[in-house]
C-alpha cells in the first residue's frame, strides 16, 4: 500500500466517523430533549384540563347566560 492510499483511507475513515457521530449522540442529550418535550406536553395537558374545567362549568352551571340561551331556544321552537 502506497503512502497516498494510506492517507486516502485515513481521510475516508475520518469522514465516515464524522457522519456517524451525530447518530451516536450522548444518551444524556436525548434525555434532555425528551425532558423538554415532556415538560411541554405537561404544560399543554394542564392547559387542556383548565379548558375542559371551564367548558364543564359553562355546560352545567345555571348562569344568566345559560338561562338567556334557553329562552332564545324556546322562542325559536315556538316560531317553528
Amino acid at each position: 500500500m502506497s503512502f497516498g492510499t494510506a492517507i486516502v483511507l485515513i481521510v475516508l475513515i475520518f469522514a465516515v466517523a464524522m457522519v456517524l457521530r451525530p447518530r451516536r449522540a450522548d444518551p444524556g442529550d436525548r434525555e434532555a430533549g425528551h425532558s423538554l418535550r415532556e415538560a411541554e406536553l405537561q404544560r399543554e395537558l394542564a392547559e387542556l384540563r383548565d379548558r375542559v374545567r371551564v367548558l364543564e362549568r359553562i355546560a352545567t352551571d345555571d348562569t344568566p347566560g345559560r338561562r338567556l340561551s334557553d329562552q332564545i331556544e324556546r322562542l325559536r321552537d315556538d316560531q317553528a
